[in-house]
């Protein structure tokens, strides 16, 4: 049985997304990935699920850079959902950017988690409990 139900990959990069649900997928941590390359798409997908709770990721990987949109524009929408949807998504950044300013910027929400650094790997998904 997985760690997890649902977990949800929000990054513009395909490369990194098949990575990272292989490697999710190989070490059993969730029975189902949701991948979104926007995060716009990934916040679309919250909002119309945010009253199912069976549907709603309880990990959400996040990237920091992308474009239109990146993980901070994210996570200022995200902090306006309701309880139910800040309860259950727990927000783990995963990027590749090793920048202090983003570290402690991403600190700074109380809904990350963790900060990871890219590429997701078996010894990242051991150590995540949220």
């Amino acid at each position: 049985m997985a760690a997890y139900r649902n977990v949800m990959l929000v990054d513009d990069n395909e490369i990194d997304n098949i990575i990272n649900e292989k490697i999710i997928e190989a070490n059993s941590f969730a029975d189902n990935i949701l991948v979104f390359q926007t995060g716009q798409e990934a916040l679309d997908f919250l909002k119309a699920n945010q009253n199912n709770e069976e549907t709603l990721p309880e990990i959400v990987f996040l990237d920091i850079n992308m474009p239109i949109m990146d993980g901070f524009q994210f996570l200022e929408d995200f902090e306006k959902f309701s309880e139910t949807v800040l309860d259950k998504c727990r927000i783990i950044m995963l990027s590749s950017s090793i920048s202090p300013k983003d570290i402690d910027r991403a600190a700074s929400s109380r809904y990350v988690k963790k900060y990871l650094n890219k590429p997701l790997n078996a010894r990242y998904l051991e150590a995540i409990t949220v």
